[in-house]
Parts: C-alpha cells; sequence; structure tokens
C-alpha cells in the first residue's frame, strides 16, 4: 500500500473536519459557478503548507483549485475559528485514546525569519541580529512532547509574555468520563522563563513551576524533561512554509501555524 502524500486528507480525518466547516447554501437563482469541493480545497492548502510553494504557482492538475481560492478559503476559515475548534476535538480524541499526559507541560518559542509583512504587528527585530525580522511561534507540550496550544507573536516579544496565555488559552480536554482537564500539574521551562512573578501566577492557577535559574550551572536535568518542546517545534516547523514566514498578513501566517498544530494532532491519533 503506497504512503499517503501530507496533504491527503483520509476518509477518516475528514469526516471529523466536515462538520466544522461553515455551511454554504447555493441559491436557487441566479446561482453563479458551482463552489469547489472543500476538501479539495484543504487539500490545496496543506499542498502549499508542506511544500512552501507559492499560491499561484499551485498546480491545476492536482485538481485543488486556484491558488487564490484556496487562499480566500483558508482565510475562511481561519475567521470562522475552524482549526481552534478542530484542535479541540483532537485533543479530546487523544485523551480517549490514552494519549495524552497531563503530569507536566513544557514550554518554549522558536523565531522564524519573515520575508514579507516587515510592518505587521507580529514582526519584529530578531534577539539575536536585529537585521534579521520575523517572528515567534510559541508551543506549550503534553508530557509526551504532544502540542497542546500554539501562539504567534512578533520576534521582538519575550518568550514569558506567552507563558500565562499558553496556559490559559489551554481549551477543557474531553475524552474520559469526569471533569475535563484544564491543566497541567506541573509545567518544566528554561531560564528564558526564569522570573518569579510568573512562578507565583503559575502557583495561583495550581500549576508547580520548574523553571531554570539564571547565574547556575547546567545540570539540573530539568533539559531531560524539557526536549520534548523542542521536539515539538521540529514537527511544526517541518512544513516548508513555516520554516520562514511568507505571509504579509498576520492572520495567515497563524492560519498556517494553527492548521500544522491540528495536523501534529491528526498525526499522532492512531485512529488517523
Amino acid at each position: 500500500m503506497a504512503r499517503r502524500k501530507p496533504w491527503e486528507v483520509s476518509d477518516e480525518l475528514w469526516a471529523v473536519i466536515e462538520p466544522l466547516l461553515p455551511k454554504h447554501e447555493r441559491r436557487f437563482r441566479h446561482p453563479g459557478r458551482k463552489r469547489i469541493d472543500d476538501r479539495k480545497t484543504l487539500q490545496g492548502v496543506l499542498f502549499v503548507l508542506y511544500t512552501g510553494v507559492q499560491w499561484e504557482f499551485l498546480p491545476q492538475e492536482l485538481g485543488f483549485g486556484s491558488g487564490p481560492t484556496c487562499w480566500r478559503r483558508l482565510a475562511e476559515w481561519q475567521k470562522a475559528g475552524v482549526w481552534e475548534e478542530l484542535q479541540r476535538v483532537l485533543l479530546d480524541g487523544l485523551r480517549a485514546a490514552d494519549r495524552l499526559d497531563f503530569s507536566r507541560a513544557t514550554i518554549d518559542a522558536s523565531h522564524v525569519q519573515a520575508k514579507r509583512g516587515r510592518g505587521s504587528p507580529k514582526v519584529g527585530p530578531s534577539p539575536v541580529d536585529r537585521a534579521r525580522p520575523g517572528s515567534k511561534h510559541h508551543v506549550l507540550t503534553d508530557a509526551r512532547g504532544t502540542p497542546l496550544r500554539v501562539s504567534l507573536t512578533g520576534g521582538h516579544r519575550h518568550d514569558v509574555t506567552q507563558l500565562l496565555p499558553l496556559v490559559d488559552g489551554l481549551p477543557p480536554v474531553r475524552g474520559k468520563r469526569g471533569r475535563p482537564r484544564r491543566k497541567p500539574r506541573t509545567l518544566y521551562a528554561d531560564r528564558g522563563y526564569d522570573y518569579d512573578i510568573y512562578r507565583r501566577r503559575l502557583r495561583e492557577r495550581g500549576i508547580t513551576p520548574k523553571i531554570a535559574r539564571r547565574g547556575q550551572p547546567h545540570g539540573s536535568g530539568l533539559g531531560k524533561v524539557r526536549w520534548v518542546a523542542e521536539s515539538a517545534i521540529a514537527w511544526l516547523h517541518g512544513p516548508r512554509r513555516l520554516r520562514t514566514r511568507w505571509e504579509a498578513r498576520d492572520d495567515m501566517h497563524d492560519a498556517f501555524l494553527q492548521l500544522a498544530h491540528c495536523m501534529v494532532l491528526a498525526r499522532k491519533n492512531p485512529a488517523f
């Protein structure tokens, strides 16, 4: 059996995605041109995400529709909040399959260079090379490295600014009997998050902080736990479109980031 290409959507995954998409009833009078199938356009968006090809060069022979059509469909779904709702469903499925571990969480961030959108609010100078503006991808993972939440900021924003938004933005994860899980027991982070005020705020939320301190020698052993966050970032940056920012609009780059998050969750679920 041939291996499925990453932009091909399986029947099982499409059965989960289709109910979340906005519905469009065709007019009886003056119906206009027939709307291209949502599944095909989604595969076109995924083709751009994984290959990094420009929208206008999307191969027409693949049957995914034109590049501008796929771009508009991605913008529509991003505005409708489809990816956040899909992440909720996929996280519930992973917990039902016993593939999530909330005993601890890790957080980290990665800088990507921006070729376009340099005047956008979520593009800023790199902290190590101010001549190379870019954006930051922040990720919160469970103990196994499964991304629970991702966010986008400018490259000049400090990593710690997204600590509480990521923790508070974690949706209630169902999938098992009893109360849904809303937070991990422990959170691990590197020295970039070394601020006592954020330790106190985590404790107020019932989370035990395990954050490396500046000025202390290496060898604390925390890195043996934190590496899963770097692994999650590597999974998110597997698609070529996310290794360098080519989108002028913040919402479109965030749409690719959230979609990549959904595909990582789907890949970790044995049902898909």
